[in-house]
Formats: structure tokens, sequence, C-alpha cells
């Protein structure tokens, strides 16, 4: 990377990719879904950058087979693109779950990873993953 220092430019990339570049909260409202009803909740995820770099960020939420983004159930991945999140900020993303006639009585883990990226959203430098659980009674 010594030709990058000619030029002024700095390697960002080993402080990003050692240490933990996002916190995540999450908060779903309401805070359960109801068994064998086609019944919705909105999951909040708070996504703050902890690094002094400028970062672009995506999320991306995965389901399992009981629950699903649409009321039929089908679909069971989706990422949003945050953009460029500014060191020490903090952005909020929303999730529409929905739960369907097949969705049991129980807890049922999601995983959410926020990824970040170098110059597109094709490059990862980093992600951060967090279960969480919803409830449907």
């Amino acid at each position: 990377m010594g030709i990058f220092n000619i030029f002024g430019k700095k390697d960002v990339t080993a402080d990003i990719t050692k240490n933990v570049p996002f916190r995540l909260s999450t908060e779903l409202v309401p805070y359960r879904l109801y068994a064998k009803k086609n019944s919705s909740a909105s999951l909040i995820v708070r996504v703050k950058n902890v690094t002094n770099e400028i970062l672009l960020t995506s999320v991306v939420l995965e389901l399992p087979s009981q629950l699903g983004f649409d009321s039929v159930g089908m679909s069971k991945q989706r990422e949003i693109r945050v953009g460029e999140v500014a060191p020490q900020d903090e952005k909020e993303v929303k999730f529409e779950i929905f739960g369907t006639a097949k969705s049991d009585a129980g807890e049922y883990t999601t995983t959410l990873t926020a990824i970040a990226h170098y110059r597109d959203y094709g490059h990862v430098l980093n992600a951060v993953k967090k279960r969480t659980t919803i409830n449907v009674v």
C-alpha cells in the first residue's frame, strides 16, 4: 500500500476489518405475532457506525420458514441498502414481518446482518451478525 501514500491516500481497511464496525439494536412493534392468523409486526433496526470512517452500509434480515416479508410468506430474505453512514451516526431501517396460517405458537429465531461495503455493494469489508427472536402466541 506504499503507492497510496504518495497520493495522500491512507489505508483504513485494516482498522475496519479487525474491529466491529457496527452496533445493532432491534425493536419489534407490536412485540408479538399471532399463531395461525395473518398478522404483521414491524422490526425496527438501528445501525450505529462505531468507527471513525464513513461506511457504505446494508442490512440483511433472514426469516425462518414459518414467517415471511409478505402475507403469503414466500419471501424469506430481504436486504435494505442504507447508504453511507457517518462516524458515530445511527440510521434506522424497518422490516415488515408477517405471520401466516402455518405459523405455530413459539419463538422463532431470525438472523440480522449489517454489512460494511467497499466502493459499491458488491465488495464486503466486514459484517456483524445478530440473532433475534420473534414471539408467536
